[in-house]
């Protein structure tokens, strides 16, 4: 367990579904942390940052780092954050420290569908965002799950059985839910039930992705970067594989986020990446 003898750093992410924490010392990621989301998002990162401060020994709290960022669609709401900054800028900043040679990521959360496009310094070259309907996020995910009463990792293994996928062709998660529980109904095989639901999320991310120009190399962050049948599908539509990233990717956001406090704390050694 790491010693509180030194600088800290941290970013959270307060996400719709998950709150993420990172921690850095002047070197590297010395502790991480991902929880369910609390109804208060200020709980919400003040439980997964007490969480991560637990791995440290000595660290007792917020007000022990040097610096701290919040990021996500709760960033307002962590009043203890030295500054805030978009979730956008925080999960190129984490995706670039972690692969230089990613130009586009597909940030795909729990209530909506982000596409980067990265210059080759990091910086932010186009997005786009789809936040207005929950068809495409981790949220209408974690419905389809109930509906074949699986909990999400073994659904999102199930359509790597199928041999075809079957078309869910709704544009609205309701309508989609009924389509879903319809083709059940009439004992249509559940993997390729599965594999077109899967399929209908993945068109969704290209159709974003081709506002922003898809370059390669392409990676996946968010929650649903833990989908694997949602990886597979990503994979057939685009026609080109998605990297890994050395580091959780569902924490890019607070990665980056952290990367910013060690910058505003005006940090200048290297930071590297825990292998």
């Amino acid at each position: 367990m790491p010693s509180s003898n030194g600088r800290y750093y941290a970013g959270c992410d307060v996400g719709s579904t998950t709150g993420k924490a990172v921690i850095l010392d002047e070197n590297k990621i010395v502790s991480s942390a991902i929880i369910p989301a609390e109804i208060d998002p200020e709980q919400t990162a003040r439980s997964v940052l007490s969480k991560a401060c637990e791995k440290i020994s000595g660290l007792m709290g917020t007000n022990d780092f040097s610096y701290l960022v919040g990021t996500g669609y709760g960033r307002n709401e962590v009043p203890f954050a030295n500054d805030n900054v978009s979730e956008i800028s925080c999960h190129a900043l984490g995706v670039h420290f972690c692969d230089p040679t990613i130009k586009t990521i597909v940030d795909i959360g729990g209530q909506d569908v982000k596409g980067i496009s990265l210059n080759d310094d990091g910086s932010i070259l186009e997005f786009a965002m789809n936040d207005k309907c929950a068809a495409g996020t981790g949220r209408f995910l974690e419905m389809m799950s109930k509906i074949f009463r699986m909990d999400l990792e073994a659904f999102s293994s199930l359509s790597l059985e199928a041999k075809n996928a079957i078309p869910v062709t709704s544009q609205c998660s309701v309508f989609a839910e009924t389509e879903v529980i319809s083709l059940l109904s009439k004992r249509k095989p559940p993997s390729e039930i599965a594999a077109g639901i899967q399929a209908s999320v993945a068109k969704r991310s290209f159709t974003l992705l081709k506002r922003v120009g898809i370059r390669p190399k392409i990676t996946v962050t968010g929650g649903c970067s833990k989908n694997k049948g949602l990886l597979v599908a990503l994979q057939k539509r685009l026609r080109m594989d998605i990297t890994p990233l050395p580091v959780d990717p569902q924490l890019m956001g607070a990665l980056g986020a952290a990367i910013m406090a060690r910058r505003k704390a005006g940090s200048i050694t290297q930071l590297t990446i825990n292998r």
